[in-house]
């Protein structure tokens, strides 16, 4: 089954219309929040400092256990042979239609689980603060469309919502928790990756730059004029990353165990680059995983390469955020053409063998670095 939703995509291509719903013509959600998605995240060097106090002093932990540092906690049980594999995200709006929000948001949640190679998710929490901004009416409209869209998600994954919280904040904030309990084989190794893999990307890169020009379109900014900016090529753009933020990587996730795969993350606000160098750190081998194509939605390299230092939101130095992005894995050679074919079959969208596992050099820790001679594929919009 493909990981896309055709009511998802029908619903893109018209486009939202807040009159529709009973809001003002001029009403956008996207003006709750100063920040958008996961670009809200603190940034990666800050937190790992601010965790470091956090993470387990003692040395040895349980068999697969995992803690901070990857995409879920993975706890064993005191049920033998059992472990809980959980994770929590929230951020704040990117798009302005609140139903698709609740799919992204959904998406976004149980990307951690998939991840982790899992690929059931046995309950959900849903997670909201209401802008003390919005009346009575945008609340109820907003909120209402909000939980439908996140609940039509997490149907399509499977999965149910079973509790949460929500609360009043000064801005509108969006998330979940995701749970499974699972047996040691519906988990894929991801701490395995050796000299010789190959990595994979699952959806391109650029979705800050298309969401934030997409901004510039829609409020009429003078910096849309200013980069002389083509009107067509950015809504496209952002219909694509609308589509791939809400498009589940379940199916990617069930590849990770057809194919053997030996480490795996998602890219979501750190970046790419960021998400690679974790997922680096925490390689059992000493490895250094080495990024040598992007794949970028179309025309966002061409509008990042306008801006300032020809790097805007640093898309090149592979640290521009993404929200709800696809899954980074390290595969055995003979397998990655393979895994990016099985998955394009099943979802209808391509994945990209982006760089190599290879030795870290002497003397340098476990990372990941984007090649000098780094080649951009464009990567066009396919949905209708």
């Amino acid at each position: 089954m493909s990981a896309s939703d055709p009511v998802v995509v029908e619903r893109i291509l018209a486009g939202f219309k807040p009159e529709n719903h009973g809001l003002g013509e001029d009403f956008l959600l996207t003006k709750l929040t100063a920040m958008k998605g996961c670009g809200c995240k603190v940034p990666r060097a800050v937190l790992l400092d601010l965790l470091a106090d956090l993470k387990d002093s003692e040395g040895a932990v349980a068999d697969l256990e995992q803690g901070i540092g990857l995409d879920s906690c993975v706890i064993p049980l005191r049920h033998e042979g059992m472990y809980l594999v959980q994770t929590t995200d929230f951020f704040y709006p990117l798009i302005d239609d609140p139903y698709l929000m609740g799919r992204v948001t959904c998406a976004n949640v149980l990307s951690d689980l998939y991840a982790m190679g899992v690929v059931t998710c046995d309950n959900m929490l849903m997670l909201l603060g209401v802008a003390k901004d919005m009346n009575d009416k945008e609340r109820d409209v907003i909120v209402g469309q909000f939980m439908q869209g996140f609940k039509d998600a997490a149907t399509f994954a499977g999965t149910k919502i079973r509790g949460g919280q929500t609360v009043r904040c000064p801005w509108l904030l969006l998330g979940g928790v995701g749970t499974s309990v699972v047996s040691q084989n519906e988990m894929s190794k991801v701490d395995a990756a050796q000299p010789g893999d190959l990595l994979v990307l699952t959806k391109p890169v650029g979705g800050q730059v298309a969401v934030n020009s997409y901004e510039w379109l829609k409020n009429g900014s003078e910096r849309f004029k200013e980069l002389d900016l083509n009107e067509a090529r950015v809504r496209r753009a952002f219909q694509q990353v609308c589509e791939q933020m809400t498009r589940l990587n379940i199916n990617a996730a069930k590849m990770l165990h057809r194919h053997d795969a030996r480490a795996s993350t998602d890219v979501t606000g750190f970046g790419i680059l960021g998400h690679a160098d974790n997922l680096a750190k925490a390689q059992k081998a000493k490895v250094q995983f080495v990024i040598e194509t992007l794949p970028i939605i179309e025309y966002m390299d061409e509008i990042s390469k306008k801006m300032p230092g020809n790097n805007g939101f640093n898309l090149f130095g592979g640290t521009s955020a993404e929200t709800s992005g696809g899954l980074l894995v390290a595969l055995p050679e003979d397998k990655a053409r393979q895994f990016c074919k099985d998955l394009e079959d099943i979802d209808g969208h391509p994945a990209w063998i982006i760089g190599r596992v290879q030795e870290a050099p002497d003397g340098v820790n476990n990372d990941a670095v984007i090649a000098k001679d780094y080649k951009v594929v464009s990567v066009p919009s396919n949905i209708h």
